[in-house]
């Protein structure tokens, strides 16, 4: 594990104790989330930084409003096309009965 020293405002640190929040962990979890939401780690290595599950974090991030799941239209489109796909090849084949 590494060290960082950061120089945080007084009144930055005096509102972090008055809340009982730690300084390390008021700057751990929003600097985690911020790189899951751009897409820089995975849900797992979020959810791992945070010391958290995997199921946990999903939660926590949509409580956040961060998505889990970030499709855009292009991933949609292939998702949706695969499942169809799917759909048709475990239909049994049709009979017509004489």
């Amino acid at each position: 594990m590494s060290t960082v020293q950061l120089e945080l405002d007084e009144d930055l640190v005096a509102l972090l104790q008055e809340s009982n929040a730690s300084v390390p962990g008021a700057v751990l979890e929003p600097t985690v989330m911020e790189l899951y939401r751009r897409g820089s780690i995975s849900g797992g290595k979020a959810a791992q930084l945070l010391g958290m599950t995997r199921l946990a974090f999903i939660h926590h991030a949509a409580d956040l409003g961060i998505p889990y799941f970030n499709l855009d239209t292009d991933d949609w489109e292939t998702d949706r096309a695969f499942i169809d796909a799917l759909g048709t090849a475990a239909r049994p084949a049709e009979t017509s009965v004489r």
